[in-house]
C-alpha cells in the first residue's frame, strides 16, 4: 500500500521553531514529526510513501538522503 504525506506548510503558528527548518522536521522527543508519521504508517503496513514537500524542501530531502540513504528520484 502507498501513502502521500503532505509536508509543504510553512508552520507560521510555530514560527519560533520553523524559522530555520520546515514544520515536518520539528522534533517531538528525539525525532522529527515526519518520522513519527512514517513510523505510524509502517505500523499499519504502508511501506511506500511519497512526501510532497514545499517550504524548505531541501532540508527534508537532505535529511532522508544522508540519514536513511534513500535513493534520489
Amino acid at each position: 500500500m502507498k501513502a502521500v504525506i503532505l509536508a509543504g506548510g510553512r508552520g507560521s503558528r510555530i514560527s519560533f521553531y520553523t524559522h530555520k527548518i520546515p514544520k515536518p522536521m520539528v522534533k517531538i522527543g528525539n525525532k522529527p514529526i515526519l518520522i513519527h508519521i512514517i513510523d505510524i504508517f509502517m505500523y499499519y503496513g504502508i511501506n511506500n510513501s511519497l512526501i510532497a514537500a514545499g517550504y524548505k524542501s531541501k532540508i527534508i530531502k537532505s535529511f532522508f538522503f544522508k540519514k536513511y540513504k534513500i535513493s534520489k528520484r
